[in-house]
């Protein structure tokens, strides 16, 4: 039911091979993909831009190369970490679809606000900025009708709200701290990387990275409030950065950028991780993931590369293959029919484009140059 891992000090080495990773992503888990299909062949990619930030939309051809349709200013700025390179949230899961309620939740790190955008098919309309009630916004996550933003500096918070009639609102008493060392530098990899659920959204999941090496689990009541005090569990030197979860087994599989590797766990209801399998990526800066099917894409921002695992229902992972990116691999998605993934490369704004093969392989398809979107991250494929 619950979990969290708890990762302690971080060795030299695994700071620098950890400190290219500087990035927020949205990843896919099989339930949500499926849920997506009701925007359609539509994606949508968040720029992050600290001049105004943007959501652009994109249409999917059949074939899975994109065109663009529209952009949408989202009423806030864009942030960037110190010592980001190529993501300059350093997070996952910063543009978030809300299948129940048809909605786009995209993070205005260098506003303090979450924007609120009602979606019908590739059309977007601006229904609600929120303060995030915290400083810099970098990870959304929904689970029915709760929804909790992660803050990341000012040592940390998860801020909980609940959705009705299409708008959030804030419960204040849904306010945790993370208690992390607000001056630990560089900023990026040592602030908190993303927030999501687990077990069926009976747990909220928070990665600390090397700002303590923790995964923190806070176990929710039934309305959705979080325990006062999360069950943490520490992983020395991994610096645990984003994960996903898949339906099928019930394990969460993490992302370690010490080791630059992707580790599947299984959830407890005591909160606990029990680690079952280490998958080396044999890249460098394994930050973000996406699941697709039973197959596991881990970017690489370091060696620009995406590195492809087949998920066993056991917890094993096998290496399909690795494939290159255009600098700066930091998020993904996976359209909901399985047949295509998209990974947004931040050191030049590119949005690079895959056709998944029989087997979980990668064959490049295309490329777009998303507008202001250099060290930009967050996407949602439909």
């Amino acid at each position: 039911m619950h979990s969290v891992m708890r990762i302690g000090a971080v060795a030299a080495a695994a700071l620098t091979a950890a400190s290219i990773c500087a990035g927020a992503a949205s990843a896919a888990t099989r339930g949500s993909d499926a849920a997506r299909r009701g925007i359609g062949q539509v994606v949508f990619v968040q720029t992050d831009a600290t001049t105004g930030n943007q959501v652009v939309v994109y249409r999917r051809a059949d074939d899975g190369r994109l065109t663009r349709l529209a952009v949408y200013a989202t009423g806030g700025r864009g942030g960037v970490l110190d010592g980001s390179v190529v993501d300059h949230l350093a997070s996952q899961g910063s543009l978030t679809y809300d299948a129940r309620h048809k909605l786009l939740y995209a993070v205005n790190a260098g506003s303090d606000t979450v924007s609120v955008f009602a979606v019908n098919g590739s059309l977007l309309r601006l229904r609600q900025i929120v303060a995030s009630h915290g400083e810099f916004p970098v990870s959304v996550a929904v689970h029915d009708d709760a929804v909790y933003v992660l803050n990341a500096l000012g040592g940390g918070s998860i801020q909980g709200y609940t959705v009705a009639g299409g708008y959030l609102r804030a419960q204040r008493t849904w306010n945790r701290p993370l208690g992390l060392d607000p001056n630990a530098t560089p900023q990026f990899t040592n602030t908190p990387g993303q927030v999501g659920f687990a077990d069926h959204g009976h747990d909220l999941v928070v990665t600390t990275k090397a700002n303590g090496n923790n995964v923190d689990v806070f176990p929710l009541r039934g309305d959705g409030a979080p325990a006062r005090k999360p069950v943490v569990n520490n992983m020395p030197g991994a610096v645990p950065f984003s994960f996903v979860t898949d339906e099928r087994t019930g394990f969460l599989y993490l992302t370690e950028a010490g080791p630059n590797a992707v580790v599947s766990f299984t959830v407890h209801e005591d909160g606990k991780l029990t680690r079952q399998r280490t998958a080396s990526t044999g890249g460098t800066a394994t930050c973000w993931i996406t699941e697709s099917d039973g197959t596991l894409y881990a970017s690489n921002a370091g060696s620009s590369t995406v590195t492809v695992l087949h998920a066993g229902v056991d917890g094993t992972m096998q290496r399909v293959g690795t494939t290159p990116t255009d600098p700066g691999a930091v998020d993904s998605a996976a359209s909901s029919d399985g047949r295509f993934l998209y990974v947004q490369t931040g050191a030049n704004g590119i949005l690079d484009e895959f056709a998944i093969r029989p087997g979980g392989g990668l064959t490049r398809i295309g490329a777009q140059t998303v507008p202001n979107a250099v060290g930009g991250e967050g996407i949602v494929a439909g």
